[in-house]
């Protein structure tokens, strides 16, 4: 009850916050906000059965399936990873070698994508998601094909299905399209995530299949509430939903291949920006670590946190910041400051810092609650940073220059909404427990 308690405050919380940034409160269509809360309620039950009612584990298990393939699709990637890289891929000769057992998994999904996509997989599962949306939510047809292609695509390859939309679009959809690539996580990084946050365990790897797919999919609707509010629509819309016909290559070798040059293209960009962001956070934690021995504030802070910490870092500035407001979505109090942690680094670096954060924390045993990792893996879903913003100027505003002007007014405004939908899910999925 404690939980239901807590979740509706931070509902409550949330969606306070939103209507405070609003553009114009008095449009609001809160029949939108009901359905779209709804619809993530009802995502969040049927995908996660938490009260094991029996008519609805027949989705739990179509989901569990959806998981299992995705595990699969690891299993598959390993296979050609250890063929380039031999016995490197023992974790227990090795260790975890992200280089090896990540990055791969990006470049191989990456490829599979490109090829659903050639095939029109991809297209009528959109299509299908898009129509329900369009019906239920009143949306315009191309903003539901770019929310609902942004569950299986990146920010920048979900927009190419609406590219003949883009010019036309007013300010309250861009958000929306911009909102959903911020919200959701491609395809690809999503199998990364699960792979090192399950590890070589196969029931752990299904677990946050399930929790990373269902974080995917309900981030959806939440996107749609948030932006709703933050820039209601006032206009009216096309509810016209048509897929682009644009494929990815001439023939299924010339689509893999494709798909094989950009997912090489985002292994070595996450790479590279792993090692960037690492290697500064270790500089100012470097410099922070000192004054906190100058100062006498790394015995306090151990002291203060009863181990949690040992020394003034910038998770430690980062997890006191967030811990108020991960109480209020209904972490418990020993593990505010962790989660807190994991979303001040979300957001100053990128999810995928959050998640390296967050597999540590749980192989160590830092967290209190089995609660606390699943809500975090929630909050960490989504591309919501500061990096994401340029990444949208450029990719979006390639494909619509004279929306370029918009999309950097924007910027801070989806980057609120994406971690708003986020929390939103994160919150939902907590008072099941």
């Amino acid at each position: 009850m404690m939980s239901i308690f807590r979740g509706l405050l931070g509902l409550i919380f949330i969606l306070a916050i939103a209507f405070f940034f609003s553009e114009q409160r008095k449009k609001i269509q809160w029949n939108i906000v009901v359905i779209g809360l709804g619809f993530q309620i009802l995502l969040a039950f049927l995908i996660l059965n938490p009260f094991n009612i029996s008519f609805l584990e027949y989705f739990r298990l179509g989901f569990e399936l959806l998981g299992k393939a995705f595990v699969y699709i690891l299993d598959f990637s390993k296979a050609g990873a250890e063929f380039l890289f031999g016995s490197f891929l023992d974790a227990e000769r090795h260790g975890f070698l992200f280089a090896f057992q990540v990055l791969p998994t990006i470049i191989f999904f990456s490829a599979l994508t490109s090829l659903l996509f050639y095939l029109g997989i991809i297209q009528k599962i959109v299509y299908s998601l898009a129509l329900l949306m369009t019906k239920l939510l009143k949306l315009s047809g191309a903003e539901s094909l770019s929310v609902a292609g942004n569950i299986f695509l990146g920010q920048t390859e979900s927009p190419l299905m609406i590219k003949a939309y883009l010019a036309k679009m007013n300010r309250s959809e861009i958000l929306l399209v911009m909102t959903g690539g911020m919200a959701t996580l491609a395809g690809g990084v999503l199998a990364a995530y699960i792979a090192f946050l399950g590890g070589d365990d196969d029931i752990e790897r299904l677990k946050f299949a399930k929790h990373l797919l269902a974080a995917s999919f309900m981030a959806a609707p939440g996107a749609i509430i948030i932006s709703k509010i933050l820039i209601p629509q006032s206009d009216k819309i096309d509810s016209n939903v048509e897929v682009s016909k644009e494929k990815i290559g001439s023939n299924v070798l010339d689509a893999i291949s494709n798909g094989t040059i950009e997912g090489l293209k985002l292994a070595v960009n996450v790479a590279s920006m792993l090692l960037v962001f690492i290697a500064f956070l270790a500089m100012g934690n470097f410099f922070l670590t000192k004054i906190g021995s100058i100062t006498g504030l790394n015995s306090f802070i151990n002291s203060f946190s009863d181990g949690q910490f040992n020394e003034l870092s910038l998770q430690v500035i980062l997890g006191y910041i967030f811990a108020p407001f991960m109480w209020v979505l209904g972490v418990c109090s020993e593990d505010i400051t962790l989660v807190g942690r994991l979303i001040g680094e979300k957001l100053i670096m990128t999810e995928f810092i959050g998640y390296i954060s967050l597999g540590e924390l749980k192989s160590s045993g830092a967290f209190l609650e089995e609660k606390s990792i699943t809500m975090a893996t929630y909050i960490l879903c989504g591309f919501a940073n500061f990096a994401s913003i340029g990444i949208q100027i450029g990719g979006i505003g390639a494909l619509a220059p004279t929306k370029r002007k918009l999309l950097s007014e924007l910027g801070m405004k989806a980057l609120l909404a994406g971690t708003l939908a986020s929390l939103l899910s994160a919150t939902i999925v907590g008072m099941t427990f």
